[in-house]
């Protein structure tokens, strides 16, 4: 008898106030999480706080015993591409850490937004400076550390990677390392002109995410409804089914092959209430 088709699992991203030992790990039993993704440090600072072995073990016990899979989200200021020296070096920094701290609590990635060159006039310096900066960082890794997880923005501005395409350019630029993935935002790539709304457009969305970067480095799924319209170039999350996109694109995300080692993650708005209702919605849209 042959094995059932392995399912991705479903998660949503947590909260950590009060420490992730006991304020993510009850969201993720309250929700019915089997992933959750964490901010290891402030999203919105620079802040690097230290390590607190105790907690992150207790962490990876509770984690374990629920067989709970478990991603790092690195904070938002993150800008690889940044002209500006203090951004750029603080950037590498971030990344670094993250990746560090994610190793430390055992999680499998660590998402950072593939960033913008602000200026027109830098976009080939940008490719130059995330190619050095960003080669130590990875070589450094080694087999047992989380993968750096490459996560397209909403194609606004001078972003790095306006469309999936893009992500030919950052992976050169990485040098196709092996430590490298990608995580696919819903939101993102809607708003960025791929029309997944429509019937075969998250087929044929995920197809292209295959062929460009290959089904071994699709690591992560933010499963995010749209405010907007497809095109609209922007980043604004709404809970699945409420938005532009609809329900339907999330059933045909589910029964793409290469999905299945990808975990859905929400980041949709509210907390428990209306996490467990997405969350039970995606798995029964996953069958």
């Amino acid at each position: 008898m042959s094995k059932p088709a392995k399912k991705p699992r479903i998660g949503a991203h947590t909260p950590t106030t009060g420490g992730m030992a006991k304020r993510s790990i009850d969201y993720a039993q309250e929700i019915g999480a089997e992933a959750i993704q964490v901010f290891a440090s402030s999203p919105r600072m620079w802040a690097m706080p230290a390590a607190k072995p105790e907690l992150d073990e207790a962490f990876k016990i509770k984690a374990a015993a629920m067989d709970l899979e478990t991603y790092v989200h690195a904070p938002f200021l993150i800008n690889l591409g940044s002209p500006t020296v203090a951004t750029y070096e603080n950037s590498l920094a971030s990344t670094a850490y993250s990746l560090r701290r994610g190793s430390e609590i055992g999680a499998l990635g660590v998402v950072i937004h593939t960033g913008s060159a602000v200026d027109v006039t830098h976009v080939d310096q940008a490719w130059k400076q995330i190619h050095e900066g960003m080669m130590p960082i990875l070589n450094a890794l080694d087999d047992s550390s989380p993968f750096l997880l490459l996560e397209p923005t909403a194609g606004q501005g001078q972003s790095l990677v306006k469309k999936l395409d893009d992500l030919e350019m950052y992976l050169k630029a990485l040098e196709y390392h092996p430590k490298v993935g990608i995580c696919l935002d819903t939101c993102h790539v809607f708003a960025a002109g791929h029309d997944i709304a429509t019937k075969g457009g998250m087929t044929a969305t995920i197809d292209l995410l295959v062929e460009i970067a290959g089904i071994e480095r699709f690591k992560l799924v933010h499963a995010n409804d749209s405010m907007d319209v497809c095109g609209a170039l922007k980043d604004r999350h709404q809970n699945i089914g409420d938005g532009h996109i609809g329900i339907d694109p999330f059933k045909e995300l589910l029964k793409h092959p290469a999905v299945a080692n990808a975990p859905l993650i929400l980041e949709t708005p509210g907390l428990e209430p209306a996490h467990k209702k997405e969350v039970a919605l995606l798995k029964k849209l996953r069958g």
